[in-house]
């Protein structure tokens, strides 16, 4: 039911005079999570700017981008290749903050144990076996996985892959590989990381076999239009907002240290292998 109520919700942009900040975020984890962590960034972004902040929960890393590109969110929190889309789609959106981790980003493959995979600084052996990535968008579960699967390789994955799916999020990767509906898989290094320090029985199911070498990733990016719906400097405060979360139980849910400043430029690279894999124009 309260999907349903979002989608009417999303059906109609909201009015350029409103004085609540919409912001939304890809769904790469178990819903209550996100619920959890996003709620207390609307109350943090709530008290530190006075304005009204609302989380807005989609169901898809392409509903996050439709959402932004039609204005019924302001501001995403966008992993590095939907924050490429959502930047493509609006004019003078921009990239403010990303995490401290986020300029150096690996994804993990991960293999379920009964594989007998071992953990290797070279490029696995794993043609021929079931391989899901993670969201088709996602940038650690399928975009880097992909490239690196292509350069190391020199295979598209359905050639490498007895078969391949797409899990839709880090967490269920997990899942999937941790039950032996596939082999291996790659996902987000911190989903695995912090599935290991719960002590998550899925953790204990799989191995990490390899790790993608770094690459910018997670980004806070905000539509260009919103200084003058809500004042001169807008975007400035929510990035010095954005900047400033300290509270380390907050920052601890998405893990992060602390954010830091960014912009379009660190996302280049993005960029450059989405096109070659012909994932933007």
């Amino acid at each position: 039911m309260r999907y349903l109520l979002l989608g009417a919700f999303l059906m109609a942009a909201q009015p350029v005079g409103a004085q609540t900040l919409y912001f939304s975020a890809i769904p790469d984890d178990d819903e209550s999570r996100l619920v959890e962590r996003f709620s207390a960034v609307a109350t943090y972004l709530s008290e530190t700017l006075e304005v009204d902040v609302q989380y807005v929960p989609v169901k898809s890393y392409a509903a996050a981008v439709t959402a932004f590109a039609n204005d019924q969110i302001q501001l995403g929190w966008f992993g590095g290749l939907s924050g490429v889309q959502a930047r493509i789609a609006v004019p003078d959106s921009h990239a403010i903050a990303q995490g401290a981790e986020d300029e150096t980003f690996v994804t993990y493959f991960i293999a379920n144990t009964a594989t007998g995979l071992a953990a290797s600084e070279a490029f696995p052996d794993i043609a021929g076996r079931s391989f899901t990535f993670g969201a088709e968008t996602s940038t650690s579960g399928r975009l880097m996985p992909e490239f690196w699967i292509r350069e190391e390789t020199g295979q598209a994955p359905d050639a490498l892959f007895s078969t391949v799916g797409f899990s839709g999020d880090h967490g269920q990767t997990l899942r999937l590989v941790a039950s032996g509906a596939y082999e291996v898989g790659a996902l987000n290094y911190s989903v695995y990381d912090t599935a290991v320090s719960e002590g998550a029985p899925e953790a204990e199911a799989t191995t990490i076999i390899w790790q993608t070498p770094p690459y910018p990733d997670y980004n806070w990016t905000i539509r260009g239009d919103v200084d003058a719906r809500f004042g001169e400097g807008f975007a400035d405060r929510v990035q010095a907002a954005l900047i400033g979360m300290d509270d380390p139980a907050l920052l601890e849910t998405f893990p992060r240290s602390a954010f830091i400043a960014a912009d379009d430029a660190l996302y280049q690279p993005i960029v450059d292998t989405a096109r070659a894999l012909d994932l933007i124009d």
